[in-house]
C-alpha cells in the first residue's frame, strides 16, 4: 500500500454506531491509514464553570475505548482522545496535532442532536478546508446512515 489517508472522527454518544465503523473501515480500506477518532468531554455549563469535567472526561473515555475496541474487531488501527466538550473546538485541536486529510462527523438525528442544532456540521465545513463526511447515527431506531460528504 502506497497511498496514504489521516482521518479525524469526532464521535459523542453516536461512537458506538455500526454505521460509523463501517465507513470508517470504507476510508480506510486499501490504504494506509492514521485514524484519530476524538470524543468530546460533554459537560453541562455549570459542570464547567465550577471545574467539575470528571464525570464528563469518565463518560467521554468510556465511548472512546467502545469506539476504538469495535475498529480494531474491523481491523482497523485507530486510536484516541479526548477533545474539548465543543465538537468545533476539538475538531481545531485535535488538527494541531494531527494533520487529517479528511473529518467524519458523527451526530444524533436532527430532531434529537444539539450538535446539529448548534450547526457544527456546517460551522465544521465553513471553518477547515478538509473533506467533511457528516454520519447519523439513530440509536433509539437502530439505524445509521450517511447525511452527506462535502
Amino acid at each position: 500500500m502506497s497511498d496514504w489517508r489521516s482521518i479525524l472522527v469526532i464521535a459523542n454518544e453516536t461512537a458506538e454506531g455500526s454505521v460509523l465503523h463501517e465507513a470508517i473501515r470504507f476510508r480506510a480500506r486499501n490504504v494506509d491509514a492514521d485514524v484519530l477518532v476524538v470524543a468530546p468531554a460533554l459537560n453541562s455549563r455549570l459542570r464547567h464553570w465550577v471545574s467539575d469535567e470528571d464525570d464528563a472526561r469518565s463518560a467521554a473515555a468510556q465511548r472512546l475505548q467502545s469506539c476504538l475496541d469495535r475498529l480494531a474487531e474491523f481491523g482497523v488501527a485507530a486510536r484516541g482522545r479526548i477533545g474539548d466538550g465543543d465538537p468545533v473546538q476539538a475538531i481545531a485541536d485535535a488538527l494541531h496535532l494531527f494533520p487529517a486529510d479528511e473529518i467524519v462527523i458523527a451526530t444524533h438525528p436532527e430532531q434529537r442532536s444539539h450538535w446539529l442544532a448548534k450547526n457544527v456540521v456546517r460551522r465544521a465545513r465553513a471553518r477547515f478546508q478538509l473533506p467533511i463526511l457528516h454520519v447519523v447515527v439513530d440509536a433509539a431506531s437502530r439505524r445509521a446512515y450517511l447525511a452527506d460528504a462535502a
